[in-house]
């Protein structure tokens, strides 16, 4: 068959159409993909927590991971593993985190709720069990140094203090592999502050991953599902995590 490679260039109203359908038919495509899904095992009473992903809780156990920004863009040398563990009470996230610089906040408290933690490096996770309300859901941070902070999101209707002064009772665990240029970070969240629902293999809820890290110019921002805005808080683009055996 015979084509002429100039038509476009001819009928530039054409190429603008195609170029544009192209486009759409583009953004449809992302829009209609499968949401990420991370497996959540079973473990058969709840364990201390040491950020060692070579502790036998955290050995074999299914990871998924985090290397682009916000929009889908690539984010060179912070490839995040996660893992995640559930037991009766307690729902388990081991985040492994290699980094290039680190942004510490001065004078870290283990203590007491570090309001604001998101600007230093974190590592967080976002998740909400109520799949019709989809802006209700629970957010969690880990630092480095093991400071903490969870807040209660309501992104139609926001808490006062912006859902800080909810307290979840959750517990964290940190370290810093300096010489690896890696840190580790684990939650223990108990499960009846994101879930109404008994816990069962096969229970279902919406979330996502993501990482704060360095300074500016040129801080790293990492998720695991993308949201294609500059903002973490994106719900529509959550992907699940399921409890299984």
């Amino acid at each position: 068959m015979h084509t002429d490679k100039n038509r476009f260039l001819r009928y530039p109203c054409l190429s603008v159409f195609i170029c544009g359908f192209f486009c759409l038919l583009a953004a449809s495509l992302l829009r209609a993909r499968a949401p990420g899904t991370i497996a959540s095992r079973y473990a058969a009473s709840d364990f201390p927590l040491t950020a060692d992903p070579h502790a036998s809780q955290w050995i074999n156990t299914p990871a998924v991971f985090a290397e682009n920004g916000p929009r889908g863009e690539p984010v060179p040398g912070h490839r995040t593993e996660i893992r995640s563990r559930w037991t009766a009470a307690s729902i388990y996230f081991l985040f492994i985190c290699p980094y290039q610089e680190l942004h510490l906040k001065p004078n870290p408290s283990q203590t007491s709720e570090t309001n604001e933690l998101w600007n230093w490096d974190v590592a967080e996770v976002f998740v909400g069990s109520d799949f019709q309300h989809i802006t209700r859901y629970k957010e969690f941070e880990v630092s480095p140094q093991g400071e903490w902070v969870d807040l209660d999101i309501d992104r139609v209707n926001p808490l006062p203090e912006g859902g800080w002064l909810w307290n979840s009772g959750f517990a964290v665990k940190a370290r810093i592999d300096a010489r690896k240029k890696v840190w580790y970070g684990e939650m223990r969240i108990p499960l009846r502050s994101i879930d109404s629902r008994p816990p069962a293999a096969g229970l279902q809820m919406r979330i996502n991953f993501y990482r704060c890290q360095g300074r500016e110019p040129g801080r790293k921002f990492i998720a695991w599902q993308p949201t294609g805005e500059g903002s973490f808080h994106v719900p529509r683009a959550f992907g699940l995590l399921k409890l299984v055996p």
